[in-house]
């Protein structure tokens, strides 16, 4: 009986060793190379390629990114920015991510007012010279925002211009990620905006005059432009999402900005259009929320 017992331990050792040999492990929990040296393990953990905590930042995109009426009457307010701004009340990604500290430090804010798609390489080119981890970028409004609907950049040219500022991102910096927020439902902050009298009068001072032109108007030909409009800036952020899925290190907000339903408190209260404080508060939550998720937006 002893011998077939040992004969039976003998023969289940030699069927584990085949199998672990056929698993490509071993039963020491480490493999050996050729010259009875301990052979190095690959990682069973794969580098993420998104990393949910940056260490630098920088932002480009227009009036929206640096703070405009947030805090001051037609004046740029950059530390109410809900990118980059150090205004306790906004809670900006910066902060956010990188801390009070480290977003003075290591965040740089290159959107510019009144600024198109077009502009957008430009303020890349000036932002991969600080090498930032995390790039965002939130531009658009003012390629619907013109004189007229005729005027509106053509959905061609503002995809090329997209593309162009991804492409320079790339060229520069292959592993930044970009954070990519939609254009605003300007429809909607239209019909919150028009409830104010003094808001529509400085409507009249030539803010996005192609939605916010004539703002009591009702008429088929006022309906018409404004849903115009609309359907440009639906256009813009389908152009955003495209260009962004062809990127594996960038992520697009899922339309987060477009539907969120802004409220005449999140307005600033001197042009009733740009985010007031508040208003920049919710786009760092969405930018935020978008950044540090485990899985992009569907």
């Amino acid at each position: 009986m002893r011998k077939r017992s040992d004969r039976t331990r003998a023969c289940l050792a030699v069927v584990a060793a085949a199998v672990l040999a056929a698993a490509g492990c071993d039963a020491g929990g480490g493999g050996a190379s050729g010259d009875g040296t301990k052979a190095a393990r690959p990682s069973s953990r794969p580098v993420p390629v998104w990393d949910r905590s940056p260490d630098s930042m920088a932002a480009v995109g227009d009036s929206i990114t640096r703070g405009f009426d947030a805090c001051a009457v037609l004046s740029d307010c950059p530390e109410s920015s809900w990118a980059t701004g150090s205004d306790a009340a906004v809670d900006s990604l910066a902060v956010r991510l990188l801390g009070v500290t480290g977003a003075a430090r290591r965040s740089w804010n290159f959107a510019v007012t009144g600024a198109r798609m077009s502009d957008l390489p430009r303020q890349v080119t000036e932002a991969v010279r600080h090498r930032p981890e995390l790039l965002t970028v939130m531009a658009g409004a003012n390629d619907a925002c013109r004189v007229s609907t005729a005027a509106m950049t053509p959905v061609a040219d503002f995809r090329a211009s997209f593309q162009e500022a991804m492409d320079r991102l790339r060229a520069a910096l292959p592993r930044t990620q970009v954070y990519v927020a939609s254009v605003p439902n300007l429809k909607r902050l239209w019909s919150e905006g028009r409830t104010n009298p003094l808001g529509k009068q400085v409507w009249r001072l030539g803010i996005c005059p192609s939605m916010l032109g004539d703002a009591d108007a009702l008429d088929a030909a006022a309906v018409r432009r404004r849903d115009r409009v609309q359907a440009r800036v639906e256009a813009y952020n389908e152009v955003l999402r495209d260009v962004c899925a062809k990127d594996r290190r960038c992520r697009f907000d899922g339309n987060a900005v477009f539907d969120f339903r802004f409220g005449t408190e999140q307005l600033s209260q001197w042009d009733w259009f740009h985010p007031s404080r508040n208003g920049q508060a919710r786009l760092a939550e969405i930018a935020y929320r978008t950044v540090t998720a485990r899985e992009p937006v569907a």
